[in-house]
Formats: structure tokens, sequence, C-alpha cells
């Protein structure tokens, strides 16, 4: 059997030993700026997180889930925050820890597979800040329980997610539809997965409706809040025709 989360793992170190836009960290001048009215944090690529989703940040428990590579944490440490990254990725942890080591604050860095449960005590978090990354897994289902597991009662989950309709498409006919959802590469030919692999993208996943709202609301989370956005500019070619994000706030 495929071992497809430490391909994923070595995908995102290969992206930030690249300077991929999704791995570059907070600058210290960034840093030095952020204010409980002045931040913004990003759970998909251009709309930044209201700040009432959040409530009052100082003393709160938060765990920044396959949120490594020091862009949000660092911003809720300023902000007063107990900090966790959870990642399985060495290089966006080290970058993590760079930054917590710049700014002079603690932070508790731990690497892990979050397909696995988590190493952390039930009720541990008052906030779970959660951005795209279930596309890098195929059973969401286990991360909406666990997170609900480690979740205080009336803690906040904040995620980013995927709606899949990029994976429709191949990047060299963006416009032409050839694959069935949900996407699934360990379900594919061989032949195409490794060329998934080769061309750098790791093993991605699309998710339905029902896995990603509808696996919150099973778990027992209540949804309060939902955006949606696209691409920047020069991303995915489909943002220009719809878009490919949305956000949820859900409340344990």
């Amino acid at each position: 059997m495929i071992d497809y989360t430490k391909i994923n793992s070595e995908t995102w170190d290969l992206w930030a030993a690249d300077g991929c836009e999704w791995t570059l960290s907070i600058s210290h001048e960034e840093y030095e700026k952020t204010t409980a009215e002045n931040f913004a944090v990003y759970l998909t690529p251009c709309i930044t997180v209201p700040h009432e989703w959040f409530g009052y940040l100082k003393g709160k428990k938060v765990l920044g889930l396959a949120s490594g590579g020091g862009q949000q944490m660092p911003v809720f440490s300023k902000l007063g925050a107990e900090c966790t990254v959870f990642d399985y990725s060495d290089r966006q942890l080290e970058a993590e820890k760079a930054v917590a080591l710049r700014e002079d604050y603690s932070i508790n860095i731990v690497k892990g597979d979050m397909t696995k449960t988590l190493p952390f005590e039930n009720e541990s978090f008052d906030i779970i800040f959660h951005p795209v990354s279930n596309c890098y897994v195929e059973d969401v289902y286990h991360i909406w329980n666990e997170c609900y597991r480690v979740l205080k009662k009336g803690g906040r989950l904040l995620s980013g997610l995927d709606n899949g309709i990029s994976y429709l498409f191949e990047e060299s006919a963006p416009l032409m539809v050839v694959n069935p959802l949900p996407f699934n590469p360990l379900k594919m030919s061989e032949e195409k997965r490794n060329a998934m692999i080769a061309n750098g993208d790791g093993i991605q996943f699309s998710h339905t409706l029902d896995e990603q709202i509808g696996g919150q609301l099973k778990a027992g989370f209540v949804l309060k809040a939902l955006y949606e956005d696209r691409d920047r500019v020069g991303g995915n070619e489909i943002g220009k025709y719809y878009p490919q994000y949305f956000a949820t706030l859900a409340i344990k």
C-alpha cells in the first residue's frame, strides 16, 4: 500500500525549499505591526479570516492543524494565545521554529500525520485553525472527529476547504472535464498516480460537501458561518470562472 501521507510530507518539504508562496513565513515587520485590531490570516488564498471568527485570543489555547510555516501561529502568539502547531513537513516546522526564535516567543511544535489519532488529550484547545489541507487526506471524517475530540466545549473550528472543482480538469487542459469526482488517486492506475508525483503535486484528493460540511455536522459541530474564495491572480485558471475554496466556522 502506498504511503501517500509520507509522499505529501516530502512534497511540502520540496515546495518550502523552492520558496512556494504558501510556505513563506511572516516577516519581522509584519509581526511587529500585529495588534488585536490590525492582523490578517488566511484559511483560503485571498480573503482574510474575519476577526469575529476568533473571539478574544489572549490566553486561548490554539492548535494550528497542518498549519506549519510561520504564517499564522506567530500572529496568534503576538495576540497572546498559547499556540501549538501540528504539521507533517520538517521544513514547515523548521520555519515555525525559526520565527519563534526570531521573535522570542514560545510555541509547542509537533510533527505528526493528521490521518492518525492526534497526540493531544480530549478538550485541550479553545480554537483549531485548519487552513486548506484536507485535499492531502483521503478520509476527512477522521479529521473532523479528532478536531471535535481535542476541542473544548464551546471551542471554535476554523477550516479552509477545497470544493473539488479543480480536480475535474488536468492542468494541460484546464477547461476540459477529464476526471470524475470525487477525485482519488489511490483508486487510479499506478501510471497516472506516478505522473502526479513526478509532476510535484503529491497525492491530492477532492471531497464532497457531504464529507466537508456534513462531516463536521456528523462529528457534532454546529456550523456558524461560511464564505467562498478563489485562487490568487496567476493561480489556477478555474478561479476566473468559479470559486474553488470555502471557509467554515464551526462550534463544539
